[in-house]
This record gives C-alpha cells, sequence and structure tokens, in this order.
C-alpha cells in the first residue's frame, strides 16, 4: 500500500504515460476480452458499420486503464482541489434536499467511466452523508486498497450484504445511498429481465423494491466525459413517490431508459468487456 501511495503522489499526466503502455497492451498484445467487446457492441449497435464499432472499441480501450489505472491510483491521494478540477458535479442539492429533510436519496447510476470518481465526487460535495453499496472483491488486498479510495473524502462503503442487514436504520438515519443498478445480479438475488442495448438483460431490483417499500425519491446519475481525465456528473429525479399509481418495474425501467441514453451519448465509456448480458 506505501508503494502505491507514492505512485499516486505522481501527477496525473505521468500516470497516463503508464496508462498509455497499457492501452497498447490491452488493444494491441492481449487483445483484452475482444471476443466479448465487439458482440457486446455488436448488438448494442447493430447500425454502426464494422469500423464504427472497431473506433467505439479502441476509445474504450483508453478510457478503460485511464480509469482502472491512472484515474483510480491517484484518487488514493488526490487533493480536494485537484478532483473539483476536474469532477464537476451538477445538481448535488436535489439529492441532498430530501436528506435535510429527513428522508433518505436513492441515487441510481451505472458503470459509465469514470464511475470510481463519482464515489468521491459526491463525497465531497454533498453536505449530508453518503453511502455507496457495493459487492466485496474477493482478493482482500485489492478490496482494502479500493476502500481506501472509495473513502478518502469520506463516503461510507457498505458491503451488499451489510446493507440489508442495515437498512432498517435508513428511517432514523436519512441519507444518499448510491447503487451501481447495472449490475448482473447473482442467481441468488430476485430479478427482472428485460431489453437493454437490444439484448435481453437481468437487472436486480433491490433499488425499486427499497424506493416503494419506503417512499424514497430516486435520482440518476448521469456520466459527461469533457477531455481526459474531467468529468461531469449530472443529478435529476428519476422517481418520486408516492407510488402508488406505478406499474410494476417502472423504477427499473426509467433507469435503463437514462442509461442507455447516456451510453448512447459516449458509447465508448461504458464498461463493453463485462459480460452484462450473461442469462
Amino acid at each position: 500500500m506505501f508503494i502505491l501511495r507514492l505512485l499516486s503522489r505522481l501527477p496525473l499526466s505521468v500516470l497516463y504515460i503508464f496508462s498509455d503502455i497499457l492501452y497498447l497492451i490491452a488493444r494491441y498484445v492481449i487483445a483484452y476480452r475482444k471476443k466479448v467487446i465487439d458482440e457486446n457492441l455488436l448488438y448494442a449497435f447493430p447500425e454502426k458499420t464494422p469500423a464504427e464499432r472497431k473506433l467505439i472499441r479502441n476509445k474504450f480501450y483508453r478510457n478503460f486503464t485511464d480509469a482502472f489505472f491512472a484515474e483510480t491510483f491517484k484518487m488514493l491521494t488526490i487533493s480536494e482541489k485537484e478532483l473539483r478540477k476536474r469532477f464537476q458535479v451538477v445538481n448535488q442539492h436535489l439529492v441532498d434536499e430530501p436528506v435535510k429533510n429527513g428522508k433518505s436519496s436513492l441515487m441510481m447510476a451505472g458503470h459509465v467511466f469514470n464511475w470510481e470518481m463519482a464515489i468521491l465526487g459526491v463525497a465531497l460535495n454533498t453536505e449530508v452523508t453518503a453511502e455507496t453499496v457495493y459487492l466485496k472483491l474477493n482478493n482482500p488486498f485489492f478490496n482494502k486498497l479500493m476502500l481506501a479510495i472509495r473513502t478518502h473524502f469520506g463516503g461510507i462503503m457498505t458491503e451488499k450484504t451489510a446493507f440489508r442487514r442495515s437498512m432498517i436504520t435508513m428511517r432514523n438515519t436519512p441519507r444518499i445511498v448510491h447503487l451501481a443498478a447495472d449490475q448482473r445480479p447473482p442467481v441468488s438475488d430476485s430479478r427482472y429481465t428485460k431489453k437493454f442495448m437490444n439484448r435481453n438483460a437481468l437487472f436486480f431490483e433491490g433499488g425499486e423494491v427499497l424506493a416503494k417499500k419506503m417512499n424514497l425519491p430516486v435520482f440518476y446519475g448521469q456520466m459527461t466525459k469533457i477531455k481526459r481525465g474531467h468529468y461531469r456528473f449530472e443529478f435529476s429525479e428519476l422517481a418520486k413517490p408516492p407510488y402508488d399509481d406505478h406499474a410494476p418495474h417502472s423504477i427499473t425501467d426509467e433507469f435503463s431508459r437514462r442509461l442507455q441514453e447516456n451510453i448512447v451519448l459516449q458509447p465508448d465509456l461504458y464498461l463493453w468487456s463485462h459480460k452484462r448480458w450473461k442469462l
């Protein structure tokens, strides 16, 4: 961890040099998950030419190595001033307001680069408590590293199983709860199948169930990459109580629609290497 902290203190411009090398390896040497990426892009954008999809794939490799290496390591020691310069949060007050009035807010977002920076950006900009629900990594060292990165500015990280046990405290301790709502749910979870980027995909509906059961407002976080190392994360209202007249899956359906719009605007920012559509 000490060595990684020293590495993290290098300027991001220097870390991007290492990222450039990893990009070349991922694209040309090992062709990292190329078959998975190409298949996902073919289904998602059948109207695009092979050359257009190839361009998206190659840009994805660039975003992938930038986000998972340079930017993530930098966040271990990044200063408040630099993060504010690089990551702009818009409409944070919308998500904060219900919490200030005694009711938790749900924040739903997808795996659009750089979602790790969003965890820090929200923790830095919010005036209330922000909690992110995460899946524990199998490797203890990397799990500890990611927790150190994600809590750099005071955000709370709660493992998924622990969150299920602590949901009752949301009534007495209002907070923002951040859910990465596009993860493929395990077999043990309640799952909903719907069309997503032209293919059937499984969705975990924990956010929908929680919102409707506890009458919580839900907000979507839209990611935009301005330029290398600079992002804009904008909140908008996705759903609000009362939910008496809402159809089943209404929140998940709306989240899926918003996320697809986000992806289409900058398709190279989505995590195409993930086997998201495996049923």
